[in-house]
């Protein structure tokens, strides 16, 4: 659904796309926005699927994800149903698409390097693309702050996640990719949390 602003990625590639989609959608068929949602869950979810012996397929159906994933917002603004249901739904499935991905990558990592750095990295690839979100929902809504700027407004989205992910799976340097999105993503989580402590004026 409708975003308060847009990720680098999203700004430099997916709305191309998206937009001229959504467009066409909205003058030509009776698609509605949620409908756009859950495909582009599906999509995560067969990027997750591929990611377990074909990394290339994965990773494109990744990034194709993250393109869909736009659509629904745009066609949302285009045909008026912009929704609070439409915005907890897509947050949701965004979610179990993301998982789905981090998982099938962590697989294709265990059946080549093992479990010990499988279960590493996936975790913490998983656990800091999940915090990324749940950081920016809190700080909004307890705090009253956006993350619209700078490395806690922009690096760790999910625009550019898949992104890297797309990039490890083209490249098929899937554990790399995992380790770039665990520094990433916990990075710009610790990021965040000490730009609010500075904000809240809490040091007790």
């Amino acid at each position: 659904m409708p975003r308060e602003w847009d990720g680098i990625i999203s700004q430099l590639i997916n709305r191309k796309f998206s937009r001229p989609t959504a467009r066409f959608l909205a003058d030509q068929t009776r698609v509605t926005p949620n409908q756009i949602t859950i495909l582009s869950f599906l999509v995560g979810l067969a990027s997750g699927f591929f990611f377990l012996n074909h990394a290339l397929i994965g990773g494109l159906l990744a990034q194709i994800s993250s393109i869909i994933d736009g659509v629904d917002g745009d066609l949302a603004v285009l045909t008026g149903q912009i929704s609070s249901f439409g915005g907890f739904l897509d947050s949701v499935l965004d979610r179990y698409a993301d998982a789905a991905i981090l998982i099938g990558m962590t697989y294709h990592v265990f059946s080549k390097h093992g479990i010990l750095t499988s279960i590493l990295v996936g975790f913490a690839a998983l656990a800091g693309s999940f915090m990324v979100s749940y950081t920016r929902t809190r700080a909004k809504s307890d705090l009253g702050v956006v993350f619209s700027s700078g490395v806690s407004g922009y690096a760790a989205n999910r625009d550019v996640r898949l992104f890297i992910v797309m990039l490890g799976g083209i490249l098929n340097q899937v554990l790399a990719c995992l380790v770039v999105l665990a520094v990433l993503t916990n990075f710009v989580v610790i990021t965040r949390i000490w730009h609010l402590f500075g904000h809240s004026g809490d040091k007790s």
